[in-house]
């Protein structure tokens, strides 16, 4: 019997890239954040920029954001740990100790040794009486030193490999450990890949090398490169990042801790060829990639001392964190997230942050990719007209909510954009789309079924059993609601873009209005024409974009004449709508246009400025414009001219608050535009 066996699965951890298993990433609550900065003046790259920083919610409040801040936060307090907790002085205080227990044991064994000459002893003790106070002095006195006792001799012996290892770990992480209890034939095999590095360093920097020289190099010494490059170049960037991370760390010293490494380094191993080679291996390096940090310094503050190599370590770490940081910080040209180094990330704050950066990135790159932002042709972030659809549809919303707690308004379902309800019905034919008229259509059927039940009872024997009728909608029970033509309009919305209105705090709430009306008219009355015009010193027609991404402007200036005249220029173009004129301001005219076209401002306003004004809306009352002043704030002088302004052409003035100014507008747009009584009228139009 053959016996079959299936393949095994073999699994291994996640070690990192895009996790297939992970969701896409939520651009919702992105988006709600950038449309509402953007509402603030914010530019939409600004804006997707603080959102990033911020980090999406993750349900545990402002604490639980994990964004750029957040990331940002913890590499500073570590690099702040780093330098707050150690000092660079870890290898003096060890060679201290071995010395401090060498002589400690020497003396030990002179005062035991009962057969030693009593002159020879004294001037053994005489010579450790006398040792300087130098660590590195005392240390290269005693290199000739013969020493009585063997613990003594093993911890002089230590020092040396001690320094040995450590000028090496400077150069090649991992070496102190990697060498420690070395044997002769190890330190020469380090003397020999020293020697050969130093050549093929030599031979690049002449050009002179091959890709076999670097292949050759590896065969014979690869064991001490664990990073595992693959060209010569690749060596040089890792060795001359450590080299100059060593030399920072020489420069963090005080001059007297450099003054006592650089002698103890004689005796490196015993003999001073190691720090030969180290030395031309640091000119070589320096020489090749003279753009590293050879000069830079840190501040060590802490009470853990750091040997040579941890503190070269720490130095590159700290290196790492800047780089980090700045990569972070985004505030470059062409910055984007996809820069930020993941895997060093994850070396320096753990996987989690890695993590956190790469649902960023792919945040960040969804937002480009939805088709929400896009790239104008100067390279600025726009909001795409898809996002402003999308901006608009929930300040829409916000503004049925509030029309729908005033008093006095109700709810009319309303189906398409035919026409007005007339109150009539009629029976429905084929083609129509205006809305049933439910009761009539209800009672039709109720009618026609109770008739059709008298009329079989009365037909049947008077013995049969009653039964009871079945009630159903026929197609000629039902009939529509009747609607009027609707009237098209021509909608000028004139908003105050002076500097009052960013210095009092209103413009943002002029903008949200500005996109809520522009959305209702768009999406559910197509037929009618909307301008936005905003004034300030001087008037311009605007588009919905240009406008909610206007930044505060500080001009002084409201020149309603100039915001008038393209209103009227508006209105003329469109002689079959109805014109309707809505003005935003919060200031009495202080600018017009002179003949030449040039803007004249004063403050006080000048009466000539007035008249101008009052001239442009009596055109507009003239060309029939139905007219209503939104006045804000609560300026005397302001009142007076807004209502004297409104009786001229039997306008409206509403002083609503700023949070009601969206409502206001689109309530007054609605009972502007239609039969009477339209403005309470709104029910179905918000429902996008």
């Amino acid at each position: 019997m053959t016996r079959y066996h299936q393949p095994r699965s073999r699994y291994t951890a996640y070690d990192g890239g895009p996790d297939p298993l992970a969701p896409p990433v939520d651009i919702a609550e992105a988006l709600d954040a950038i449309g509402e900065d953007v509402m603030a003046g914010y530019s939409p790259e600004r804006a997707m920029r603080e959102f990033l920083r911020r980090g999406p919610s993750t349900g545990s409040g402002q604490a639980g954001r994990r964004g750029l801040d957040d990331l940002a936060r913890r590499i500073a307090e570590k690099r702040r740990e780093l330098t707050q907790r150690h000092n660079l002085d870890g290898t003096l205080q060890e060679v201290r100790e071995l010395l401090d227990h060498a002589v400690l044991s020497e003396r030990g064994q002179l005062a035991r040794d009962i057969s030693m000459d009593d002159g020879d002893r004294a001037l053994r003790e005489l010579t450790l009486d006398n040792l300087p106070p130098s660590t590195a002095a005392a240390v290269n006195e005693l290199s000739s030193y013969d020493w009585q006792s063997r613990e003594a001799r093993d911890d002089y012996e230590r020092i040396k490999d001690l320094l040995g290892r450590e000028m090496l770990d400077q150069r090649f992480a991992g070496m102190k450990q990697a060498l420690e209890n070395a044997t002769d034939e190890d330190r020469a095999a380090v003397n020999e890949m020293l020697t050969d590095l130093n050549q093929l360093l030599s031979k690049h920097a002449a050009g002179q090398d091959t890709q076999q020289d670097f292949d050759d190099f590896m065969d014979r010494h690869g064991e001490f490169f664990p990073e595992n490059p693959e060209s010569v170049e690749e060596l040089i960037d890792a060795l001359a990042q450590r080299a100059a991370a060593a030399q920072r760390m020489m420069n963090s010293m005080t001059a007297e801790q450099r003054a006592e490494l650089m002698s103890l380094a004689e005796q490196a191993f015993g003999s001073p060829a190691l720090m030969q080679q180290l030395t031309e291996l640091d000119a070589n390096l320096q020489a090749l990639r003279p753009g590293e940090d050879w000069r830079g310094s840190e501040q060590f503050d802490g009470e853990q001392g750091l040997g040579l190599g941890d503190g070269t370590g720490a130095l590159q770490d700290l290196a790492d964190l800047d780089a980090l940081a700045e990569q972070l910080a985004q505030s470059y040209d062409g910055a984007r997230l996809d820069d930020v180094d993941l895997d060093k990330l994850a070396r320096q704050l753990g996987d989690e942050a890695a993590v956190d950066a790469r649902t960023l990135q792919r945040l960040e790159q969804a937002l480009r990719d939805s088709g929400y932002l896009k790239r104008s042709s100067d390279g600025q972030l726009k909001l795409s007209p898809k996002a402003m659809r999308q901006l608009g549809k929930a300040l829409l919303k916000d503004v049925a909510t509030r029309m729908s707690g005033r008093q006095g308004q109700r709810d009319l379902r309303q189906a398409g954009a035919a026409g007005e309800l007339s109150g009539a019905s009629r029976e429905w034919q084929f083609g129509d789309t205006e809305p049933w008229d439910v009761t009539r259509t209800i009672t039709n059927a109720v009618r026609r079924t109770v008739g059709e039940a008298e009329a079989r009872w009365s037909s049947r024997a008077r013995n049969e059993p009653e039964s009871r009728p079945e009630f159903r909608i026929q197609v000629g029970d039902v009939e529509v609601s009747e609607t009027e033509a609707r009237t098209q309009a021509a909608v000028a919305l004139l908003v105050d873009t002076s500097f009052s209105m960013a210095m009092d705090g209103r413009w943002v709430p002029m903008k949200r209005t500005a996109l809520a009306l522009h959305t209702l008219i768009r999406s559910r009355f197509r037929g009618d024409a909307l301008q936005l015009i905003g004034f300030g010193r001087h008037a311009q027609v605007m588009d919905i974009e240009e406008l909610t991404g206007l930044d505060a402007m500080w001009d002084k200036g409201t020149n309603l004449h100039h915001a008038l005249l393209l209103a009227n220029r508006f209105f003329r173009k469109h002689p079959t709508a109805q014109p309707v004129l809505l003005v935003v301001t919060d200031g009495e005219p202080t600018s017009h246009l002179e003949p030449d076209g040039e803007v004249y401002f004063e403050y006080p306003p000048h009466p000539l400025t007035v008249a101008y004004s009052v001239r442009e809306l009596d055109n507009s009352g003239r060309l029939g414009a139905q007219t209503t002043f939104f006045r804000l704030g609560s300026d005397p002088g302001l009142a007076r001219f807004v209502d004297s302004m409104a009786r001229r052409v039997d306008g409206r003035v509403v002083a609503p608050e700023l949070d009601d100014l969206g409502a206001a507008v689109v309530g007054s747009y609605l009972g502007s535009r239609g039969p009477a009584g339209l403005g309470d009228r709104y029910g179905d139009w918000f429902d996008a």
